[in-house]
């Protein structure tokens, strides 16, 4: 048994490595997006609490992050919780927000986010979250705002349809005040209003959900116009290195237009 397992080892080891280097030498995604999706139906599956389930895709968000920076890809963007789970049992968004809490407050000392210059971004409805999350999270964003090598934002209490509107209110209120004219509002006045206004390469290359759905569930709707998707069969907690690995190839045959 212990032959057989060290065997399958050896063999994924390799496999990676063989990804790894075919990957690198590729065209590679300057934005990889990605819809963290399963944690509470890989937990049911294995009999566990949900709880655990959120933890260990919490665990598997940071290995992403290890990965995007060995892969130097500059961009990456978390969808971890939406507006629409905010409607949730109260018991299991206090899991979530202890959560989001504890790693904002370790990534605020993480080497890596500092040695890499990681500037860190939260987008979305923030007073929305309790006050103490709320202030983790802006902790965290304070600490890292004059960084500009990599990029990690974190969409919490996010929805696109919500970022739209709050976009649309502030060019309203510009319209109002006489400082925008109705015949100036183009895409890029839109775009400077969108949470996500002071990232670079704020539109995907590259969107990523698990769990087997095969929809976007209210994500960056504006910025996603001409990312590529691809969907996998997997719950977020089991997502390993070459998934990624094997989701940039994916993402490395395709050609994209752009509508031309």
């Amino acid at each position: 048994m212990f032959q057989k397992l060290l065997s399958l080892f050896g063999a994924y080891w390799l496999y990676e490595r063989w990804l790894m280097s075919t990957v690198k030498n590729g065209p590679m995604p300057k934005h990889v997006a990605l819809i963290l999706d399963g944690n509470r139906r890989w937990a049911k599956n294995k009999g566990l609490n949900h709880s655990f389930g959120h933890k260990v895709g919490a665990d598997v968000a940071e290995k992403v992050l290890d990965w995007c920076l060995e892969l130097k890809i500059q961009t990456i963007t978390l969808y971890v919780l939406s507006t629409e789970n905010l409607k949730r049992d109260s018991g299991e968004l206090s899991e979530i927000f202890r959560l989001i809490k504890e790693r904002a407050e370790r990534l605020v000392n993480d080497p890596r986010i500092h040695n890499n210059r990681v500037k860190v971004t939260i987008i979305g409805r923030k007073h929305l979250l309790p006050d103490d999350v709320r202030r983790a999270l802006e902790k965290l964003e304070s600490i890292t705002k004059d960084y500009n090598n990599h990029f990690l934002n974190i969409a919490v209490a996010y929805g696109g349809r919500a970022e739209i509107v709050d976009a649309t209110k502030k060019i309203a209120f510009m319209v109002k005040e006489g400082s925008l004219s109705v015949d100036d509002i183009d895409e890029k006045v839109i775009e400077s209003n969108l949470y996500t206004s002071s990232i670079p390469n704020s539109d995907p290359d590259l969107i990523i959900r698990t769990s087997g759905e095969e929809r976007i569930s209210n994500f960056l709707l504006w910025q996603s116009a001409y990312s590529e998707f691809v969907f996998l069969d997997i719950f977020w907690p089991e997502f390993r290195k070459i998934d990624l690995l094997r989701t940039l190839r994916t993402y490395q045959r395709r050609t994209r237009r752009f509508g031309v």
